[in-house]
């Protein structure tokens, strides 16, 4: 049993100023209680501030070469515990371990290695004339972070926010928190200076929204839904604070005519089962030609029998169980509106697989002959469902990728790299994968429209947590 009951404020553990108020963390797989967090409010929130604003005073004129050296042994520490926050993943929102190892705890490692390169490489500092271009920490940082991928949300924000010289304060999801608290054990043993780092766990109603509406907190990054997104927005405003928002998406998977089909199908059908369909980014609408619908219904119902779902600690298992049992209940709603609203189902459905009676386990579904105004091609559905829309022509397809509220990715197949990059041209989203090419660390990671704003990832990501400030009148020469 894993309780943790003490938050992270100004380099230490310390029990929440208030009456303790706790709440259980649950094995997605098993059902059972993993452990219990305590959960903040509003006071601790004020503690957790104070001690980063006034941690900023020192750290934010630190040198370049002592955060390098603080980045270089927070990569070497993190490293030799990678195995423990991967299993922690595992358990907590029900990735398979391997997912969990080579790519939910592998990304902690490859964006604070990021934010080492960047720094190491980066000019704060500029001479224009008779003006001194200076880009400077923004301050304190408040960041909210979701179960779906917990520590790259984590460590995508914290690590390029201390190569900025920022402090901050984390409320990581309530849902599947430990990681954050093995990350702050990192951060500690780093020896991180005492209130660059703090953590309050809570929920985003109290926790949360106290951030967001905390006149020194500087700027809010938030990842999550749309919809908690524009409370966070809401509640920041009356300060005028920076928002940084990576939320929804419903992706558009073009699947070009002179696309090597049967392949781009099957790719994007794994792919919109990876991480048991818990990806913001994830292909969750594929187009395909009308006439060739059917070629693709095989293609992506191989795909589904094939796939090994089941636990989660199995090196097997391909696909995990969702994150919740509220969570579950949503996608089996969605699910049974497809149903209604006329979508066939090619594979999947309603209810558990065979033989997972435990666990918020969905089956692998996708759905056919979807047009764009159905629920299941307008919401984000945030589980393994594939909605495969057909389309006439190439115009047609365009313009469906883009008939949605969000603009996060795009996918576009085809065996000719000129033409995958004209219709690439033409998607609304911050990212367009061609062939489902994957999204380099140093790439920038975000949308357009309700999918958020600003960028993460690479040096995009760490100019977020910059101000600009003009020096005017440098007359360095007029100095005798």
């Amino acid at each position: 049993m894993n309780n943790y009951e003490k938050f992270y404020i100004n380099g230490e553990w310390v029990d929440p100023i208030n009456d303790l108020k706790t709440m259980d963390v649950i094995n997605p797989a098993t059902e059972e209680v993993l452990g219990t967090i305590a959960m903040g409010d509003s006071d601790d929130v004020n503690s957790a501030v104070k001690a980063a604003k006034e941690a900023f005073e020192t750290f934010g004129q630190t040198s370049t070469e002592e955060r390098i050296e603080i980045l270089q042994k927070i990569v070497e520490i993190y490293m030799s515990k990678s195995a423990e926050i991967a299993d922690m993943i595992s358990k907590e929102n029900g990735s398979p371990i391997t997912l969990s190892r080579n790519a939910q705890a592998a990304s902690g490692i490859g964006h604070f290695a990021t934010a080492l390169a960047t720094l190491q490489n980066y000019n704060f500092e500029e001479v224009r004339g008779e003006t001194v271009i200076r880009k400077e920490p923004i301050g304190v940082v408040g960041m909210i972070t979701p179960w779906n991928w917990p520590i790259n949300q984590i460590s995508c924000k914290v690590g390029p926010a201390i190569a900025a010289g920022c402090t901050m304060v984390l409320k990581p999801t309530e849902i599947a928190p430990f990681n954050a608290i093995l990350l702050a054990e990192v951060l500690h043993e780093a020896g991180l200076p005492k209130g660059v780092f703090n953590l309050v766990n809570g929920d985003g109603p109290t926790v949360g929204e106290a951030m967001s509406a905390h006149t020194d907190i500087d700027m809010m990054s938030f990842t999550g839904s749309t919809r908690a997104g524009i409370a966070v927005a809401k509640g920041s405003a009356d300060s005028v604070k920076r928002v940084h928002q990576e939320l929804g998406g419903k992706s558009a998977n073009i699947i070009l005519d002179d696309a090597d089909f049967v392949s781009a199908v099957s790719r994007g059908t794994k792919h919109m089962f990876n991480n048991t369909g818990q990806s913001c980014n994830a292909p969750s609408r594929m187009l395909v030609p009308e006439n060739r619908q059917d070629e693709a219904k095989e293609a992506a119902k191989k795909v589904a029998d094939e796939l090994i779902v089941g636990d989660p600690s199995s090196e097997e298992t391909v696909m995990g169980p969702v994150v919740s049992d509220v969570h579950f209940n949503k996608i089996q709603g969605l699910i049974e509106k497809g149903i209604e609203e006329g979508a066939e189902v090619v594979v999947g459905g309603l209810g558990k697989p065979e033989g997972l009676n435990q666990g918020y386990f969905v089956k692998p579904t996708v759905f056919a002959n979807v047009s764009n105004d159905m629920t299941i091609a307008r919401e984000e559905i945030f589980g393994p469902v594939l909605c495969m829309i057909p389309y006439k022509d190439e115009e047609e397809a365009i313009k469906i990728a883009n008939d949605t509220p969000y603009g996060l990715s795009g996918y576009i197949s085809s065996e000719d790299p000129e033409h995958a990059l004209s219709v690439a041209r033409r998607i609304r989203s911050g990212n367009v994968h061609i062939n489902n090419a994957p999204t380099g660390i140093n790439d920038p990671f975000g949308g357009f429209k309700q999918s958020g704003n600003g960028r993460e990832w690479g040096v995009f990501g760490f100019e977020e947590f910059l101000e600009i400030k003009a020096v005017l009148g440098y007359k360095p020469d007029e100095i005798d």
